[in-house]
């Protein structure tokens, strides 16, 4: 199964090296986009094939719709490259594997078909979704003046827009920003955002844009029936803003089960990728190597005695096959 990581950046250089180390493999590519506000030669580590850093950069804003621009950036080259992937997986930098390369590549090969993107209606309450994230009107940080009379207005309750009237007959959607989806469905966001100029300009305006603007996209399309939940996991309990820095609590947690999974507004299903890490944390991830080894060397028993099984029960029937023949 071949996999082209896409990884949306501005800080991290070590942990994101370490990332890379830990999911490369023949089949997998990675496609990193560092903030033009960032110094990218502090993320050029080391040199690999499989590793490319993007030259087109934008300035990426936090909560702007220049998070949605960067990773479309990013699916771009990675559907144009010749060493592109069945499946594009979008991590920050941040992030770091809950699985080894083998395990999430036989994953992805199990699911094939199958997009992996939270994906809930809007409004929601559950999934954390009211409808003031797609009506009330963000300007960008490059538009300052319009901003600030925006946020100014914002306090007043007057910045809010009915997207019916901008959405044509689209219902929005919304989730996690992180996803790994299939390289027709990636194609498809691209056509969408090329040939729906509108969609783009009121995405332009949104806050969280990355939180909506693939979900509304793939909401309102054929590839909805085959969508489950995405595959990262994040600890939100310190409130709705950003997620927990992970801890060794948070270890203790991976270790005890043999799948780490989640059952919520957005579904049920397995998670192969943790946020949040960092530079400072890389201690953890040295853990988080021998948990996931050890996850690794079960897997491989249980599948011995699988196999072991299946060929018992395969010799079983060529003998009643042999019996029957022979009269």
């Amino acid at each position: 199964m071949k996999i082209a990581y896409l990884i949306l950046a501005h800080k991290n250089p070590r942990l994101i090296a370490k990332t890379i180390k830990a999911l490369s493999s023949e089949d997998s590519v990675f496609f990193v986009h560092i903030d033009s506000k960032s110094n990218l030669d502090e993320f050029l580590l080391f040199e690999a094939e499989n590793v490319l850093f993007l030259e087109e950069r934008v300035p990426v804003y936090w909560g702007e719709y220049s998070m949605v621009q960067a990773i479309l950036i990013l699916i771009q080259h990675a559907l144009t490259a010749s060493k592109g992937g069945e499946y594009c997986v979008l991590l920050s930098g941040s992030d770091y594997p809950l699985r080894s390369k083998e395990y999430i590549s036989r994953f992805f090969d199990q699911w094939r078909g199958t997009e992996f993107i939270s994906l809930a209606a809007i409004p929601n309450a559950e999934a954390g979704l009211p409808l003031s994230k797609i009506n009330t009107i963000c300007i960008p940080s490059d538009q300052p003046v319009l901003r600030f009379l925006a946020k100014a207005s914002g306090k007043l309750g007057l910045a809010r827009r009915d997207y019916k009237k901008y959405l044509q007959n689209l219902q929005p959607y919304g989730g996690s920003t992180w996803w790994a989806l299939s390289r027709s469905a990636c194609q498809y966001i691209l056509d969408f955002a090329k040939d729906n100029t509108f969609f783009c300009e009121f995405f332009a305006k949104t806050h969280t844009s990355d939180e909506t603007f693939f979900h509304t996209i793939l909401g309102n399309s054929h590839f909805k029936q085959n969508i489950r939940r995405c595959l990262m996991y994040d600890d939100w309990s310190n409130g709705p803003l950003h997620p927990t820095m992970l801890n060794s609590s948070h270890l203790d947690f991976f270790e005890a089960h043999p799948e780490v999974t989640l059952d919520d507004a957005f579904g049920p299903g397995e998670l192969l990728f943790a946020r949040k890490f960092s530079d400072c944390t890389l201690d953890l991830l040295n853990r988080l190597d021998e948990i996931i080894k050890a996850k690794g060397c079960k897997i491989t028993h249980v599948e011995l005695q699988r196999q072991a099984v299946r060929r018992r029960g395969n010799d079983r029937a060529a003998s009643i096959d042999d019996t029957y023949r022979n009269g």
